[in-house]
């Protein structure tokens, strides 16, 4: 069981790495992330709020694709 961790804690890792990699290189062609619309973002004087629930979302169904990929 606790190879199982291990081996989970590595891929996530991996994930990580790749994402890093790929914001560095291509950062400047992503900018749209974060600003889809349905993304809710409130300035005012002194204040400003944002909630990228769009961007939450749409990353999410990603993921959970990528997971049920390689689950089976």
């Amino acid at each position: 069981m606790q190879n199982d961790n291990g081996k989970y804690i590595i891929i996530i890792g991996v994930f990580i790495s790749i994402i890093g990699v790929i914001w560095y290189f291509f950062g400047d062609k992503l900018h749209w992330i974060g600003h889809l619309p349905g993304d809710i973002q409130v300035k005012r004087d002194g204040f400003s709020f944002y909630f990228p629930i769009t961007t939450m979302i749409i990353f999410s169904i990603i993921i959970n694709v990528i997971l049920r990929v390689f689950r089976g």
